[in-house]
Order: C-alpha cells, then structure tokens, then sequence
C-alpha cells in the first residue's frame, strides 16, 4: 500500500486558511475514498486536516496535531495498540472511529485510551460535536508547548537556533543529541521511559532501539563534562541531573 498522506498531493490553495478555532486532525484511515470524504468534510468545516493510510505513518504524525481520529482495522497494526502507544508517550486527544460497535469493542477501545468512541455510519454533525466536547475536555489538562529557551543552571538551551551554551561557552551537540537534551530539560523533574525518548527523538524508528539511547547520553555527558548531568533511572528511563 502507498504510504502516502492522502492529501499531500492537492494543490496548496486548496489548503484552507487557520482560523480561530480550527483544529489540526489527523485521520488514521486505511481506505482511502472514506479518508479523503471525511478530510474534505473536516476542510469545509474550517479544520486543519489530513490523513494517513497506516499505524505506522500515525505514530509519526500525532505529535504535530491537536486531535486524532483513529479507525481501529489498520493494514499494519490494529487500531487499540496504536491509541495504546499514543497514549503512553502524549496526551493528544483520541477518538475512536470504527466499525466495531460490540459494548465489549468500545470498553477495549476506551481503556485502550481513547477519548471517545464513535460507531460507524455516524452524522458528521455528531462527530462535530463529540470532537468540540473532547476538545473542551482536554484543553486545560494539556500540557504547554516546550519552551524555546531554557535556561538551567549553568545550561542555556536555545531551541530557535538550536544552540546550547554552558556557562557561557557553546557546546556542539549533533542533532539528536541537542533534541534529547531539550526535551530532558523541558521536564526536568520527570523522569523519561525510553520508549519516551525513542517515540518523541527518533519519531518511534525502532530499528534505533538496543545502544542507541545509552550512546546518545554517555555523548552528551562527555561533552557536558559530567555524568551527573544526565541520570540513569534503572529499569525506567532518564532524567536531568543536578551536578
């Protein structure tokens, strides 16, 4: 199957213009005339929306939207894992959009940590109106975005012109070295799972899984002269240290 956002090859003024209001939805749909209707729809309705085929491709794009609807018969991976691996790494709001209407479906669906849960053949307006009541629901719960500098002790991180400078002095970090520590830093008193850091640093590509993540902190403790800055939580993760 193409695994190509569905609308990524319409023309740009076909784009509709943000408004107040408008939300960034991503469709999580295999098959590709419901896909395209329903973006159309949420278009018209002046959302931001697009659509991916596969599990894959939308546990690569939900960081980037305000709202996920998710069809749960996925060519790649059912429906429940995907939501339940959203929901561990981010608190993106999830409707479950489905064919499954069993009370049992729905119960799994929920627990697997959907928001909401919506049988198919449904009205637009319905939909409309359960993606509005989440909204409400989740806008004060979510966290503000990452901090574009933060300044931590003797640590300054500049995520504009994605410098980092220690007492002053710049450090030369690689690209992903810089992103793990940004996001280390903009939750300094939490301590981050690797699946965490793999799913938000290296977009859920585990083919980086194994030494990947160590490599990464033994680099950046090294330049940062010292192992205190980046602590090794066992069994669970890494946070920011206080060296």
């Amino acid at each position: 199957m193409n695994q190509q956002v569905v609308d990524s090859d319409r023309p740009r003024q076909e784009q509709p213009q943000e408004q107040q209001g408008a939300l960034r939805v991503l469709v999580v749909e295999s098959e590709a005339q419901a896909a395209d209707t329903l973006v159309q729809e949420l278009r018209r309705y002046g959302h931001l929306a697009r659509s991916v085929p596969t599990a894959a491709l939308a546990l690569q794009a939900h960081h980037s939207v305000d709202l996920v609807l998710l069809d749960l018969d996925l060519p790649d991976l059912d429906g429940l894992e995907v939501c339940r691996r959203i929901r561990a790494v981010a608190d993106v709001p999830i409707i479950t959009v489905t064919t499954r209407g069993a009370e049992l479906d729905r119960v799994l669906g929920l627990q697997a940590g959907s928001d909401d849960y919506v049988v198919k053949p449904y009205g637009l307006r319905e939909l409309l109106a359960r993606m509005e009541a989440v909204m409400r629901r989740a806008r004060p719960r979510r966290t503000s975005a990452p901090q574009e500098v933060i300044t931590y002790g003797p640590l300054r991180i500049d995520a504009r012109i994605r410098e980092l400078l220690l007492e002053g002095r710049r450090v030369e970090l690689t690209p992903k070295e810089f992103d793990l520590l940004h996001l280390l830093a903009s939750r300094p008193d939490t301590t981050l799972s690797r699946r965490q850091l793999m799913s938000q640093v290296w977009d859920d590509d585990w083919s980086h899984r194994g030494r990947t993540i160590d490599t990464h902190v033994s680099s950046l403790r090294g330049k940062l002269g010292s192992s205190n800055w980046i602590v090794t939580v066992r069994g669970v993760g890494f946070r920011l240290g206080h060296p």
